[in-house]
C-alpha cells in the first residue's frame, strides 16, 4: 500500500505511454483531491525514462528523511504564533499588549511570566487571570474575599504589606516603599500590617553604658518604627488601616521594646490618619496604647468625614480613654466602637452610657473583657432604654450580677433595635435569669443572647433559647413577606382611607 502511495505520489505520466496514464488516472484524481505533501518531503523530478522505479526511489527518500536530523513531520507554525512567542520573549523591553486584537492579546497574557518587574505590568496589564498566577505563586493561602474579590488588588496590597513589615528604620532605604506608589495607588484600599520593626540596637561604646535611670529614657527614641504619614498621603483610594505595633518571629531576641508603640509614632498615626479622609476603618491592636495614646489618636478622628469604625481592643486603655471616645461618639459618625480587652471600668462605661443616649449613628459596642461592674452596666442599661440606633452590645467578661440584669430586662420589653446581647462570663445568678428571661416575653427582636458561663439556671437559659427561636422564624417571614407586615396605615394608603 506504502508502494502504490508513494508511486502515485512521485511519478509524472508520460505522454506517449498510454497505458501508463490510464494506469494512474485513479492516483492522480486522488493526489489532485487528498491533502498536500508536507513542505519538507522530497519530490524528486520527473524521469526521462518511460519506467520508474518506484521501488527504488521510495527507499531513496526513506533514506533521506532517516539522515537529515532536521527533518520532521511537524507543521510549521502560522506567523501569528511566532508573532506572539516574540512578543512574549521580548516583552519585558518592548510591552506590546494593547495594539493587539483581544484574541492575540489573551493569549500574550496567558504566556506571560508573573516573574516580569512591576514597573512593566502594574499599569498595563488588568486581566485577573494573570495576577491570580502572580498571587498564587507567591503566597500558597490568598483569600481573595477580603480584598473586594480582585487579584490584582490583592498582589498589591499584599506586596506593599510585606514591604512595611520588613522595613527597618535607618537601615531599609524608605524609596523602597515610596517608589511603589504611582504603581499601586489605584489598586490599594486596605492595609494590614501586623508587624514593625524597630531600628537596629547597636550596643553602645565601651565605658559609656551608665546604670542611672536616663539610659531608659534614652531608649524610647531609638525604637520609632516607619511612618506611615507619605506613603499614606499617596493611598488617594485607602479605607481600611490594621495596625499592630509588634515583632512576630523574634524567638530568642525577645524584648520588651519591640512592642512599644512610642509617643513619637503615635504622633505621626495621628497625623496620617486625621489626613487620609477616605478612612473608614481604623484598627490599632495590642500595641500597648494607653490613656494618653488613645487621647492623641482620638483628637485627631473628631469631626472625621468617613470615619465608620474604630477598634482599640487588647491595649491598655482606661477610664480617660474611654472618655475621649465617648466624646468621639457625639462628633462622628462612628458606626461601630470595639475596646475589648482593655482596663475601662464604672466612670469610663458612665462616659460611654452618656454618649450613647443621644447617639444616633453607633450600632454595634463592644467592651467585653473590662471590669465596669454593676455601676457601668447600669448606666449602659438605662441608655438603651432612650437608644434607637445600637443593634450590637457586647458586654462578656466585666463583673456584672443581678442589678445589671433586672435593669436590662426591663430594656428588653421596651428596646426594638438590639438584635443581639452577650453577657457571658459574668455573674448573672438564678434570680438574674429569671428576670431577662421575664423582659425576653415582651420582646420580639432580639436574635441573639449569650448567656454562658454566667449562672444562670438551665430552665431560663432553655427558655430564653426558646423565646429567640421564635424572635428567629419572624424576622425570616418578615424579610420573605414584607408586605403581609405592612403596618395598616400604610397597607391601605392615603388613596384608600377606611370605610
Amino acid at each position: 500500500m506504502q508502494e502504490t502511495l508513494a508511486t502515485s505520489t512521485l511519478s509524472v505520466p508520460s505522454r506517449s505511454s498510454v497505458s501508463t496514464q490510464d494506469k494512474f488516472s485513479t492516483a492522480g484524481q486522488t493526489l489532485s483531491t487528498g491533502p498536500r505533501p508536507p513542505r519538507h518531503s522530497i519530490v524528486p523530478p520527473p524521469s526521462k525514462s518511460k519506467g520508474w522505479n518506484s521501488r527504488t526511489k521510495f527507499h531513496q527518500m526513506r533514506r533521506t528523511i532517516t539522515e537529515d536530523t532536521e527533518w520532521s513531520l511537524a507543521i510549521v507554525p502560522l506567523l501569528t504564533e511566532l508573532c506572539i512567542q516574540h512578543i512574549v520573549k521580548n516583552f519585558q523591553n518592548n510591552p506590546l499588549l494593547k495594539q493587539l486584537l483581544p484574541q492575540h492579546q489573551q493569549k500574550v497574557l496567558n504566556l506571560l511570566s508573573p516573574d516580569l518587574p512591576l514597573a512593566v505590568t502594574a499599569n498595563l496589564i488588568d486581566d485577573e487571570n494573570y495576577w491570580r498566577r502572580c498571587c498564587t505563586q507567591r503566597w500558597p493561602v490568598c483569600h481573595v474575599a477580603k480584598h473586594g474579590g480582585s487579584w490584582k488588588r490583592l498582589f498589591f496590597e499584599r506586596h506593599l504589606e510585606n514591604l512595611i513589615k520588613h522595613f527597618i528604620p535607618g537601615t531599609t532605604d524608605p524609596a523602597v516603599i515610596l517608589d511603589l506608589l504611582p504603581l499601586c495607588r489605584n489598586y490599594v484600599r486596605r492595609l494590614h500590617v501586623d508587624q514593625f520593626l524597630p531600628p537596629v540596637q547597636l550596643p553602645p561604646p565601651h565605658g559609656e553604658l551608665s546604670d542611672s535611670g536616663s539610659d531608659v529614657e534614652l531608649e524610647e527614641p531609638t525604637t520609632d518604627h516607619y511612618q506611615l504619614g507619605d506613603l499614606v498621603a499617596g493611598l488617594s483610594h485607602l479605607e481600611e488601616l490594621d495596625l499592630v505595633y509588634g515583632v512576630k518571629d523574634c524567638g530568642m531576641n525577645f524584648e520588651w521594646n519591640l512592642f512599644l508603640f512610642t509617643y513619637r509614632d503615635c504622633h505621626s498615626l495621628a497625623a496620617t490618619i486625621k489626613a487620609c479622609h477616605t478612612l473608614k476603618i481604623f484598627r490599632l491592636t495590642r500595641s500597648k496604647v494607653d490613656d494618653d495614646k488613645a487621647r492623641i489618636l482620638i483628637r485627631s478622628l473628631l469631626d472625621h468625614p468617613a470615619l465608620e469604625e474604630l477598634d482599640l481592643s487588647h491595649n491598655l486603655i482606661g477610664d480617660r480613654g474611654a472618655r475621649a471616645a465617648a466624646k468621639l461618639l457625639s462628633h462622628s459618625h462612628l458606626r461601630v466602637l470595639d475596646l475589648a480587652n482593655n482596663q475601662v471600668r464604672a466612670p469610663g462605661a458612665q462616659s460611654l452610657a452618656h454618649a450613647l443616649a443621644h447617639n444616633t449613628n453607633l450600632t454595634s459596642l463592644n467592651l467585653r473583657l473590662n471590669c465596669i461592674e454593676d455601676e457601668g452596666g447600669q448606666a449602659l442599661a438605662h441608655a438603651l432604654q432612650t437608644n434607637k440606633c445600637l443593634t450590637t452590645l457586647h458586654l462578656g467578661g466585666n463583673e456584672l450580677s443581678e442589678p445589671t440584669a433586672t435593669l436590662l430586662s426591663q430594656v428588653l420589653t421596651v428596646n426594638t433595635t438590639l438584635t443581639s446581647i452577650n453577657l457571658s462570663c459574668n455573674h448573672i445568678g438564678l434570680d438574674g435569669g429569671k428576670q431577662l428571661l421575664e423582659g425576653m416575653s415582651d420582646n420580639k427582636t432580639l436574635l441573639e443572647f449569650d448567656l454562658r458561663l454566667s449562672d444562670v439556671a438551665q430552665e431560663s437559659e432553655y427558655l430564653i433559647g426558646q423565646a429567640l427561636c421564635a424572635n428567629r422564624e419572624a424576622a425570616h417571614q418578615r424579610a420573605l413577606n414584607p408586605s403581609h407586615f405592612m403596618s395598616p396605615v400604610m397597607a391601605k394608603g392615603p388613596e384608600n382611607p377606611a370605610g
